[in-house]
């Protein structure tokens, strides 16, 4: 009989009781699952994050207790206790006890008390002790206190002294960001700082050359580390996403009912998004059969022509996003398979465009008519509205045509032509899930981050000292949050000024030849982990998807953080911990 964690049991609860021979204890679980199905959709309206948070609080008790009330189980069916054996699996139990006869060691005698590494399969367990001794170290800095204080006053204090402009989607918009920006900020610095000082500090001190006499392997010790330092970011994290999410929904339960119902269609909730479909294949094909024509001026021919096709593409761009001023522009958006869908459902039209010329008022007039062009059309009476920000109008349900196509027109009443981006100018916003669901895919998204960053830690603290692993850390952020100046220096071809009529470095200097192709391999690399932000999401009410959250694993985690992990296993596996302490 296994001691310890019951998986079968958390992942299947009173199934797993029937099948075990636990009826009485299956029908109880049975039942109390179907109470917390109620209690999940009577009390809380069918929430998913709450919903989500009960069910694993019953799995996780099934399976703390699911071995014990099997092993009382048998012991009310004429079965004993004779001993525990540790063993990687029964049958290795078995031959254990056959080796040692009838002279079982006493140490054997004992049941095993259940503890936090009696959560961890038997074969990984001294990943998971080395796991729970930097859990434990951790817990005796003094930084961590001062976190955990400092993420209370995030969540608490920010709502009484930020800012907004008067209404409750302002607001909940500005609490989200600014709560979840310093939550992120504050795990994300002590993270770099606890991976670089739990295993830089413990090789300086000369503790870690006890361990690594023990059996265990220099992969475990530097895995269980990471895994350490997950367990107390996964923590706080989550203290603090619950802190949020009951604040959030606190304060909008004290706003009226119309208000709440505002809220809740444009915040609190995951909006996927449409855009009129863009085939980059014919634009491509647009812009090199115009580069083709242009190469024929001589003048053209002597230019760079990656910078002229740049220059011609951006053109073909702007004829697809551009309204002349006294005339109209359609728009259509295709909803495809989700049309029935969305038929009954009320969406936004979300709107940002950008002026040819600015005018001193800095708003524009605009007609605005959605749906179908012979069927009913529904007229937004905007008068005239701001550049350069974002708008989002409401739109009525059944607005649809007969194929799930949405119509939108525009005319232009200015002076001056307006831009209306590809990427995001028109958007159509439409229900796709709850908010705590969303929220808890945003904070997966957050701890995706936080991953990376530990391993990013580790792998400095494997072959350096405490200061220079911080210092390199920070500047390994430091270099992965200049994208934009990274991506300047490619495009530009160097770091020296460009000339723009040739679109060219007239002198380039060996600092720009050797610069150039590690710039570009470093562009390559950044852009794998860059562009995921749950935070703008979800201040915005739209879908942290699980696509999104697929990919954030995948780059971030895996391929990132696997990189840096390998990089600090392998250094940290080479390196001699005895001369450790006479080279700092």
């Amino acid at each position: 009989m296994k001691s310890g964690f019951s998986w079968p049991g958390f992942f299947f609860t009173w199934i797993w009781a029937f099948v075990s021979g636990l009826w009485i204890i299956g029908a109880v679980l049975l039942a109390v699952n179907l109470v917390l199905a109620v209690i999940a959709y009577g009390v809380f309206g069918g929430d998913a994050l709450i919903g989500a948070i009960l069910s694993l609080a019953f799995q996780f008790l099934v399976g703390v207790k699911g071995n014990s009330w099997k092993s009382k189980s048998l012991e009310s069916r004429d079965y004993y206790y004779l001993c525990t054996v540790p063993a990687n699996s029964p049958a290795a139990a078995q031959a254990k006890l056959q080796q040692v006869g009838a002279e079982i060691p006493p140490e054997w005698r004992t049941r095993l008390p259940f503890t936090a590494l009696s959560l961890a399969p038997a074969r990984v367990r001294q990943l998971c002790a080395m796991a729970w001794l930097t859990l434990k170290a951790a817990f005796r800095y003094r930084l961590v206190q001062i976190l955990i204080v400092l993420l209370l006053g995030a969540v608490v204090g920010l709502p009484g002294i930020i800012k907004h402009d008067g209404t409750a989607q302002g607001f909940t918009q500005i609490l989200l960001t600014y709560t979840l920006g310093t939550i992120t900020t504050l795990l994300g610095f002590a993270t770099l700082w606890l991976a670089c000082g739990t295993l830089a500090r413990d090789v300086e001190e000369c503790q870690m050359q006890m361990v690594a006499v023990k059996p265990i392997a220099r992969w475990e010790i530097w895995v269980g580390k990471w895994t350490g330092i997950m367990l107390l970011n996964l923590l706080l994290l989550a203290v603090s996403g619950v802190a949020v999410y009951v604040l959030m929904q606190w304060r909008a339960g004290q706003l009226s009912p119309e208000t709440q119902q505002q809220l809740r269609n444009e915040v609190l909730v995951a909006r996927g998004s449409l855009r009129q479909a863009v085939d980059p294949a014919a634009i491509e094909a647009q812009v090199e059969r115009r580069l083709q024509e242009r190469l024929k001026d001589s003048q053209v021919a002597t230019m760079d022509r990656d910078f002229v096709r740049k220059q011609i593409r951006e053109d073909v761009k702007a004829r697809l996003q551009i309204v002349p001023p006294g005339q109209g522009r359609p728009w259509v958006i295709r909803t495809g398979i989700i049309s029935e869908k969305l038929r009954d459902q009320p969406l936004q039209l979300r709107i940002k465009f950008f002026p040819a010329q600015k005018n001193a008022s800095g708003t524009y007039v605009g007609v605005w008519e959605i749906g179908p062009p012979n069927g009913r059309r529904y007229h937004l009476e905007q008068p005239s509205l701001a550049a350069e920000t974002f708008h989002e109008f409401p739109l009525p349900p059944n607005l649809l045509d007969e194929n799930g196509d949405l119509y939108i027109g525009f005319a232009n009443l200015n002076s001056t032509a307006l831009l209306f981006p590809l990427d995001e100018g028109i958007e159509v916003l439409y229900p796709e899930s709850g908010f705590g669901l969303n929220f808890l895919r945003g904070l997966a998204v957050i701890g995706c981050w936080l991953s990376l960053l530990a391993a990013i830690g580790l792998a400095s603290a494997s072959f350096l000292s405490f200061p220079v692993a911080a210092f390199v850390s920070l500047g390994v952020l430091i270099v992965g949050l200049s994208s934009g100046t990274v991506r300047q220096v490619v495009e530009e071809g160097g770091i020296a000024a460009i000339n723009h009529e040739t679109g060219k470095v007239d002198n380039p200097t060996f600092i720009d030849l050797v610069a150039l192709p590690i710039f570009k391999g470093l562009l390559k690399v950044i852009n794998l982990v860059h562009g995921f932000s749950p935070i703008d999401s979800l201040s915005t009410g739209r879908s942290v998807s699980w696509g999104e959250l697929a990919r954030a694993v995948g780059q971030i985690v895996l391929l990132m953080g696997g990189g840096f992990a390998a990089v600090g296993i392998a250094s940290f596996t080479r390196r001699e911990l005895a001369t450790a302490q006479g080279q700092q």
